[in-house]
């Protein structure tokens, strides 16, 4: 079982969303758990908040490091070879090869900043791997954590039906289609593609492949 565990001042933005479907599930079935720490229920000794101004300047609040670390530490706790998640922008880009290696680890902490951020020695501190999940930047650290448990937990052994499912173990194609064979639509027709009606395997892996090559170019 993988333990996934995301400090955040906004739990609810992303709770939902964890309990449902397949991700909810594997928490049923006891392949993946996930627990929430609020920094604001570990107050600082020093701040009544736990967002403070940037040394330096800037627009917005920076998430201080005491709160944080105390949250993070209640979820470490005394485990060993807790693997601890820190969105950067710096980061290395988060993949499916990252998604492989982190589905064989037992814990994982994910701490998801607000605002402008978390104070960066948080991340020094708990010798943190830096992680960013592309050329952008979002509100909060939340949806990169749910993104992240998402695609981790596919790797999780029984957490997906068939293990055929995983895109990684069978030729894949973005394109997808079901029944009916001829779709309508505003009296126009929109025919399966005729090689997946076939039955002819070798036929479709190529099509597929072909498929997803045209994507990527």
């Amino acid at each position: 079982m993988v333990h996934f565990h995301i400090v955040t001042l906004f739990p609810e933005s992303i709770e939902p969303y964890l309990k449902a479907s397949i991700i909810g599930k594997a928490q049923e079935k006891g392949k993946i758990k996930v627990s929430f720490y609020d920094p604001k229920d570990f107050p600082s000794r020093k701040f009544d908040r736990v967002d403070r101004r940037p040394y330096g300047g800037g627009p917005g609040m920076v998430l201080e490091p005491e709160a944080v670390l105390r949250a993070a530490m209640k979820a470490i706790g005394k485990k060993k070879s807790v693997e601890v998640i820190f969105f950067s922008t710096g980061g290395a880009q988060f993949d499916e090869p990252m998604a492989q290696k982190l589905a064989k680890k037992k814990d994982i902490v994910f701490i998801c900043g607000h605002y402008e951020g978390v104070d960066a020695r948080v991340g020094e501190i708990l010798k943190a791997r830096l992680v960013t999940m592309g050329p952008y930047v979002l509100t909060g650290g939340e949806l990169p954590a749910a993104t992240m448990i998402d695609a981790i937990s596919r790797h999780v052994k029984g957490v997906l039906g068939k293990e055929e499912s995983l895109e990684s173990s069978r030729v894949s194609s973005p394109d997808v289609y079901t029944r009916p064979e001829v779709f309508v639509w505003k009296k126009k027709k929109y025919p399966v593609p005729e090689v997946l009606l076939s039955g002819h395997h070798a036929k479709i892996d190529a099509w597929k492949k072909e498929r997803r090559n045209a994507k990527h170019e």
